[in-house]
């Protein structure tokens, strides 16, 4: 019998690949196990090299020894692991994702649910190692952060006007036995947030579940930007191309995914707001404490053989920033191709290192984009999401809009301050630190920066070597027996248009060592007193002429 798609046969999935590191020494979720995964972040190691850690023997601080392994880095600490998740092949991720979004899939409720195979239930929380405690949840960032969170999991609400139920990705604090807090992102109008808003006004707690571990399109559904009146279950059964399974909770009528790992149950108080955080962010710094919603929880279930699930998030690159990267991308692509139908646009990238995707948006176009479209797409771009776009740049698509250098190197030679850069006024300040003396009124509102680094005109050659003759030097270096090269973009020097005949065929001579033939040709080409005299512009016009 088929095993129903699930974290654990994912988790298999990359064992088969390959992509799972298991450590069975003891390891302190409160000191050590997010600081080792992250050195796959900060240490230099290349994407491609990054694997998922699966932990066997995890202690606390306290001595405390935990029952569930805990898994780190499954969802996407690299794009062949997001890939997996996705079941199609990285450079197919977009193509699903909008086939997905627009072919939702009805989940289909079932009975027995292996998420509900172990339960601890009411006043049974109560016992040790029955409530919050013995999930071996990890401190995210040792030294800042105030407790564990809750960091792969996704908060699933219901409006109680529709019916229509609504998940999203929100850290929870760990507060007690039967408490974890709740952070809703109240300032992009998130969800969750305008049902508690309902809920609120009806004078009522709002039911809730917190799915810790559910099969990797569940997790991708909920950080997807998606209508709030889309349930993003059905999405999630799109991806797997089956109805996702659903079993309905223990102690109110929300619908969970049968097959997740761990369901944490429980109603958030309306009346009552404590204080959350520091929690370490995606924007780089720690957000200090605030009021937010928590949830009083009613019940615990699990999988018999259940992982703890959590992510990488807080300094980008990150688990968290990935796993938006490979889905924001293409939703911006065909905002902008086909919503607003720019052709000429081919690209999107979203910076991730430290700016965490919602800062700096590069936008690629061919050599066919007007600059009316450059304009309307930059614009696109940076009113698509209110969090996302507060410097966004055109280059054109011989520019590598991964790469930092690149980016820079085309604003300094390819944008004039002057002509190609519009600064738009009146946009909030989006995602960023919450400070101890946070912004209020005026000072909250923000603005865009918009900047045409397209390639204007033909320019000469990028000045490194030829193709050829790298590689001929990569496979010199390989002999020598010297360290591993890992090309970095640009490692060859391409014509950008200004390059003629003439020119090849002195760089040709060169080559051959018949560099004096060139050096007779330009004899022959000495100009005298009566070009020397004139202004700048005599260069030019000698030049048309040789």
């Amino acid at each position: 019998m088929k095993n129903s798609p699930s974290f654990q046969t994912h988790l298999q999935a990359l064992e088969e690949k390959g992509l799972v590191v298991h450590v069975h020494r003891e390891i302190n979720k409160d000191t050590e196990l997010h600081p080792l995964v992250r050195w796959q972040l900060r240490g230099g190691i290349p994407e491609a090299d990054r694997k998922a850690f699966v932990f066997h023997n995890v202690v606390d601080s306290k001595g405390r020894r935990y029952e569930l392994p805990v898994v780190v880095g499954a969802l996407s600490i690299n794009r062949e692991v997001y890939a997996i998740g996705m079941g199609v092949p990285v450079d197919q991720i977009g193509q699903k994702w909008q086939h997905a979004k627009g072919n939702p899939i009805k989940p289909i409720v079932v009975d027995d649910a292996p998420c509900q195979q172990v339960c601890f239930i009411g006043d049974d929380l109560d016992a040790d190692g029955q409530g919050l405690e013995h999930l071996p949840i990890p401190i995210s960032t040792p030294g800042f952060d105030n407790a564990p969170y809750t960091t792969c999991s996704q908060y699933i609400s219901v409006d109680p006007e529709n019916g229509i139920q609504n998940m999203g990705t929100y850290r929870g604090q760990i507060k007690g036995k039967r408490r974890v807090g709740c952070n809703p992102s109240i300032e992009m109008g998130q969800g969750i947030y305008q049902h508690w808003l309902k809920y609120k006004a009806m004078g009522k707690p709002m039911p809730a579940a917190l799915v810790i571990g559910g099969h990797p399109a569940v997790s991708f559904c909920s950080v997807q930007k998606l209508p709030i009146d889309v349930d993003e279950l059905g999405v999630a059964g799109a991806i797997l191309g089956e109805p996702l399974r659903v079993v309905k909770c223990k102690t109110h009528d929300l619908l969970v995914p049968a097959d997740a790992e761990i369901v944490i149950e429980g109603f958030v108080p309306t009346d009552s707001l404590e204080p959350e955080g520091p929690f370490g962010e995606s924007h780089g710094h720690v957000n200090l404490q605030e009021f937010n919603p928590y949830m009083d929880v009613t019940a615990i279930t699990r999988r018999k053989n259940a992982h703890l699930v959590s992510i990488i998030s807080q300094v980008t690159p990150s688990e968290s920033s990935l796993v938006k990267k490979v889905a924001f991308e293409p939703l911006f692509l065909d905002h902008l191709k086909n919503a607003l139908r720019i052709a000429s646009v081919e690209k999107v990238v979203m910076h991730e290192p430290l700016t965490n995707l919602r800062k700096l948006v590069i936008v690629v176009f061919n050599d066919k984009a007007t600059e009316t479209e450059i304009w309307r797409a930059l614009m696109g771009a940076a009113s698509l999401q209110p969090a996302v776009g507060k410097l966004v740049v055109a280059v054109s698509n011989d520019i590598n809009p991964e790469n930092s250098d690149a980016i820079f190197w085309s604003m300094s030679y390819r944008m004039n301050a002057i002509k190609d850069v519009q600064i738009l006024h009146g946009r909030d300040t989006g995602h960023g630190p919450r400070t101890s003396g946070a912004q209020r009124g005026d000072d909250a509102v923000d603005g865009v920066i918009l900047m045409n680094a397209t390639r204007k005109e033909k320019l000469p050659p990028m000045s490194l070597p030829t193709r050829p003759y790298m590689e001929n030097a990569k496979a010199i270096w390989e002999e020598l027996g010297l360290p591993t090269l890992r090309p970095e973009w640009p490692w060859y020097g391409v014509s950008m248009g200004d390059w003629d005949e003439r020119n090849e065929a002195m760089a040709q001579r060169a080559v051959k060592s018949e560099y004096f033939a060139t050096g007779e040709e330009q004899t022959r080409q000495r100009v005298g007193p009566e070009w020397i005299n004139k202004d700048s512009a005599w260069f030019f016009e000698k030049k048309e002429n040789m």
